[in-house]
């Protein structure tokens, strides 16, 4: 699996699909688009439902994505399969919640999947990743505690993995390099340019090492920032060197983004355009 950026350019990965007007996150449409739109990766998110059938789904965004508080960790997957997302205007679209089943087999063979929430039931979604044939193209991630490292160790040693760093990670990285794990780089999250995990130093060790380096230009809470100034919203609203540059420019081999098909055109022109 190789996850290095080639010629300064990121992997683009798109954060649970590629979603918008009628299309719903986390739903079969919105990986459809993002295979569209040339997503490298396609990040998505997993929950269970109550007699223990894997869903993609974002735990918790019942309310937000179903305009219903019935979170489907409290129902059996007979009553989950009836359940529509709503669409950015709260209306009712076609698009079930699928189970992760059925993703993967779309995903097969197509691009890299990130599964996020592996922690939420990692010995089922282990199970599941080699039932369908995608282990090849996995990479999880966990925070770094204990209990999750433990879980990736006996289940998934020999997937990908990635640990989720905040603002600092050279101890971190150290500690899991003596642990039973295929690790791959790390998700970073920074408040500022000068968190330890965005230095130099740390990506020059990481790249020395073969891993790679995964940044969120992402905004799902502007009150939780995890990619400080260098933003999805920056980006787009007229900025695009502040935002998806500067994590070219860091040296990231991955970005994960809300914009796929912009992002990945914008890495495309500065290819063919490079700076002076």
């Amino acid at each position: 699996m190789e996850l290095l950026a080639k010629n300064g350019v990121p992997l683009v990965a798109a954060h649970r699909g590629v979603s918008g007007g009628n299309i719903p996150c986390n739903s079969i449409a919105a990986f459809k688009a993002a295979l569209a739109q040339g997503a490298d990766i396609v990040e998505l998110d997993v929950s269970v439902s109550r007699d223990g059938k894997l869903f993609c789904f974002h735990p918790g965004m019942e309310p937000a994505h179903l305009n219903r508080r019935r979170y489907i960790r409290l129902h059996k997957a007979a009553e989950v399969e009836g359940y529509r997302f709503v669409n950015q205007d709260d209306t009712p679209t076609v698009e079930r919640v699928a189970y992760l089943a059925d993703v993967f087999d779309l995903l097969r063979g197509k691009c890299l999947i990130n599964v996020d929430k592996f922690w939420t039931a990692p010995e089922a979604i282990t199970n599941c990743i080699r039932e369908h044939g995608v282990a090849e193209q996995m990479i999880i991630k966990t925070g770094f505690h204990e209990t999750d490292l433990a879980a990736v160790e006996r289940y998934a040693p020999d997937l990908a993995y990635m640990p989720i760093l905040k603002r600092s990670g050279l101890r971190e990285m150290e500690a899991l390099a003596k642990r039973k794990l295929n690790l791959a780089g790390a998700e970073v999250c920074f408040r500022d340019d000068g968190d330890e995990v965005v230095s130099d130093g740390f990506i020059r060790r990481l790249h020395e090492q073969g891993l790679a380096v995964w940044g969120n230009a992402i905004v799902y809470n502007y009150k939780d920032v995890i990619g400080g100034e260098h933003t999805d919203d920056v980006a787009v609203t007229g900025d695009p060197d502040k935002g998806w540059g500067w994590y070219a420019d860091r040296g990231f081999d991955i970005v994960q983004t809300d914009w796929c098909l912009a992002a990945k055109q914008y890495y495309l022109t500065r290819q063919t355009n490079p700076k002076e």
